[in-house]
């Protein structure tokens, strides 16, 4: 059984400087950063129906594994993970994952407020219903342009091995060149809509290794998306198959690959819950903390001059429910600052 990860203090040595906000306060929209909130999380407003405001359309949309050139589908087998490999901890053998069909439900919600060219942003793990809610009062009061949002099942499974693995994290731009070729398309044909091809108008979102997948898409095809909201964002070692190019996988990002590459178009906003992941697996190879990945990410951004916001939530564990339904509306608006059609 996995452990209870332990509850971090946002003032231990190391962690990047915070402002402390008062509970339930959030941190503004437009200011740069990091932030402590916490330990109360109510919902924000934005995430309530309301009835005097226009509803997006929902148009739910399947695509199978068969029809897909880059993701024919793998799958692990059940109860089985992987061992450790004895040369190199950083490194996880897999003997279970085989060829496995799945199918892929596309949730696409399309505003009231549509117009062909519209902005998009692209969310993990979908359907994503509290991303349409918010989307709904936002849009309607012109607090983030009308866009439509692209909500993407995985393809089963996770971690290594698994299809979701493959696709969330893996560090290279295939993920989001399926997104490009093959799921845009079919959402525009299915949905009569027609998206936006400026890498300023798209934006992509997830939670764990959604979250860290996101940033993938972003980094891997900055001509594609410049904006990335990563909730409990998995930027550790759960790379596979291994790839001794990028040999601690999202770890990477804040320990070489950020620090050591020219700055790009990207602007983040970032949270984690101080009771996020720690250690869930067999691997002990010091890049499975979440809650340290994330510090890391908000200290190496800094560095580099980034626009990004991130906030470490006290009484919160990882993709907390309570922690999205507050802080969403929120860290929509903040990576949709300074965004002009």
């Amino acid at each position: 059984m996995r452990k209870e990860p332990p509850t971090r203090d946002p003032q231990t040595p190391g962690y990047v400087a915070a402002t402390m906000l008062a509970d339930g306060d959030i941190p503004p929209i437009d200011v740069d950063g990091n932030f402590v909130i916490g330990p109360t999380h109510d919902p924000a407003p934005e995430m309530r129906k309301d009835s005097s405001v226009p509803k997006g359309k929902i148009h739910e949309l399947v695509m199978e594994s068969k029809d897909s050139t880059i993701y024919p589908g793998i799958a692990r087998e059940k109860n089985t993970f992987g061992e450790p490999d004895p040369e190199n901890p950083a490194r996880l053998i897999v003997t279970t994952s085989h060829p496995a069909p799945y199918s892929r439900k596309i949730t696409v919600y399309v505003p009231q407020q549509y117009e062909p060219g519209i902005p998009f942003i692209v969310g993990a793990d979908g359907p994503d219903h509290m991303l349409f809610q918010a989307l709904d009062n936002l849009i309607a009061e012109g607090r983030v342009p009308a866009m439509v949002a692209i909500s993407i099942s995985n393809g089963g499974g996770d971690a290594q091995g698994s299809q979701r693995g493959l696709e969330y994290d893996t560090m290279s731009g295939v993920y989001a060149e399926y997104v490009e070729t093959e799921v845009l398309p079919f959402a525009e044909a299915q949905c009569g809509i027609e998206l936006n091809r400026d890498p300023d108008a798209r934006a992509a979102m997830g939670c764990s290794s959604g979250a860290s997948c996101s940033l993938i898409m972003a980094w891997y095809r900055n001509d594609l998306y410049h904006r990335v909201l990563s909730l409990s964002g998995t930027f550790i070692n759960q790379q596979w198959p291994y790839n001794p190019g990028t040999p601690g996988g999202a770890w990477g990002f804040h320990q070489t690959i950020i620090p050591q590459s020219l700055v790009k178009s990207l602007r983040i906003w970032l949270c984690v819950g101080d009771r996020d992941l720690y250690n869930p697996n067999s691997m002990r190879d010091d890049m499975h903390d979440w809650v340290l990945a994330n510090q890391h990410m908000a200290h190496v951004l800094a560095d580099k001059g980034y626009p990004y916001q991130f906030s470490f939530v006290r009484n919160a564990g990882h993709c907390d429910k309570a922690m999205k339904a507050q802080l969403l509306p929120q860290a929509l608006e903040y990576i949709w600052q300074g965004y002009e059609a």
